[in-house]
């Protein structure tokens, strides 16, 4: 596959690991309610724990709402929380400033906080926290 650039490589890289992880916890969601039934040992079971997959699948729509909403802070949620970059990384990679960075970052926290909070409320048998 031929990269544009830098931020071209980082935004496929990023996309995918979320492709990735979320596709994992579809698997996991699916196996939780008896498709591909196996025998696990406990310590098997503990290795990604059904609340983490219900988490990751939430944050998964969140982010798409989000990207509908403002894409560049979706790409930077992307990019720092699927990709592990710095703030100076994405900054390099998006060509923006580490400030902006900082500032999209903060509130594209607060907007999934405040999204995930608003669906954990709604979920039967959730504690909403």
């Amino acid at each position: 596959m031929q990269w544009n650039d830098r931020f071209h490589f980082f935004a496929v890289a990023s996309r995918a690991m979320r492709r990735v992880l979320v596709d994992h916890s579809r698997r996991k969601q699916a196996q939780k309610r008896g498709a591909g039934w196996q025998r696990l040992e406990a310590t098997d079971a503990a290795v990604i724990p059904v609340r983490d997959t219900e988490e990751l699948l939430a944050l998964d729509e969140a982010l798409d709402r989000l990207e509908r909403l403002d894409p560049r802070q979706s790409q930077i949620v992307e990019l720092r929380y699927f990709g592990g970059l710095t703030e100076e990384e994405t900054a390099e990679v998006l060509g923006i400033s580490v400030r902006t960075v900082k500032r999209e970052w903060s509130m594209a926290r607060a907007w999934l906080f405040a999204e995930l909070t608003r669906e954990a409320g709604s979920i039967p048998g959730s504690s909403g926290s």
